[in-house]
């Protein structure tokens, strides 16, 4: 078994999938993927499952009923990879947004630098991010801004989707409390780590905006994201957070 494990969220991803299963797998790095489907309307899954006889120990997929949003696919990915003997267990989107070539600087973070979560940080060393309008880029750069500010986290991209865990962090962190399951997860799961006393460092990359299908993000998920940063700083004071108890 590989010691890396790439959770890949889908809905509706017929364009990408294949493409981005390849890539991860011809990486130097063995990586193995776990697909978290969301019952994608246009066949998503089809092709996953038409890929499993080629890959039969790398490629798993992971089905579920309804779209059930981002955090909570990843919450069941991470609880699926802990049952398994994975070290390291990675977020990364299906549309090409992040460089899976990225996941090996991600991975020599975590294996030979000794961090605890590796961010793919857009922000870290400027504004890294290619084919999105400036609104949206300001209103990334700047809720990343308005996240640290409220929290105290010293993180420049505070809602990155491109992250690394060590297999330790995943397991201290009590998963079925985590709240929220849009883009504030990712602000939700990175303010854990840092109040548990993990290291967190941010590894510089390139986001590239999807040019096949469409955009996941909506006025909800920006919403959950902006005030919901407000209840984590008021348990973190409270300090509500702590590590899970081990059973």
């Amino acid at each position: 078994m590989s010691k890396g494990l790439v959770i890949i969220p889908t809905f509706n991803e017929k364009e990408n999938i294949e493409n981005i299963i390849r890539t991860v797998f011809k990486l130097k790095t063995p990586f193995d993927i776990l697909v978290v489907e969301d019952s994608s309307p246009d066949g998503t899954a089809t092709i996953v499952k038409g890929l499993k006889p080629e890959f039969p120990e790398r490629l798993n997929i992971l089905e579920r009923k309804g779209k059930l949003g981002l955090g909570t696919a990843y919450i069941s990915g991470f609880k699926w990879a802990l049952k398994r003997d994975y070290n390291y267990i990675f977020e990364m989107d299906a549309d090409f947004s992040h460089n899976p070539a990225d996941l090996e600087r991600l991975y020599f973070s975590l294996n030979t630098e000794h961090a605890d979560v590796a961010i793919g940080s857009r922000y870290i060393t400027g504004v890294n991010v290619v084919n999105w309008p400036m609104s949206r880029v300001l209103m990334s750069y700047y809720a990343s801004a308005y996240v640290r500010l409220v929290t105290g986290m010293n993180i420049r991209d505070t809602t990155a989707g491109f992250v690394g865990w060590t297999r330790k962090v995943l397991e201290a962190i009590d998963l079925d409390k985590i709240k929220f399951v849009g883009y504030a997860f990712q602000i939700e799961m990175k303010f854990t780590a840092v109040k548990l006393g993990y290291n967190v460092v941010e590894v510089p990359i390139i986001f590239t905006d999807r040019t096949l299908g469409e955009s996941k993000m909506n006025k909800t998920i920006f919403r959950e994201a902006i005030f919901g940063v407000i209840s984590l700083r008021r348990r973190g004071m409270m300090g509500k957070i702590r590590p899970r108890k081990q059973t």
